[in-house]
């Protein structure tokens, strides 16, 4: 199992790159809409994943 640093820097990471997604998807919201699309269900995975790792992160932090 990664440790809690792991996890929380993998938490970061998550999040940076869902706003880079979202960004991205709001530039390209009005000429490609469905790029726009694709990049939105990328960050909404990535989001989940995001808040899975939240909770892992608080179990953890729990046990310690």
């Amino acid at each position: 199992m990664p440790s809690l640093a792991q996890m929380t820097g993998s938490l970061h990471i998550h999040n940076f790159y869902i706003g880079k997604l979202k960004a991205k998807q709001e530039q390209f919201c009005d000429t490609d809409p469905e790029l726009a699309m694709l990049l939105d269900n990328v960050a909404a995975i990535l989001s989940e994943h995001a808040m899975a790792l939240e909770g892992d992160i608080a179990d953890m932090e729990c046990d310690h």
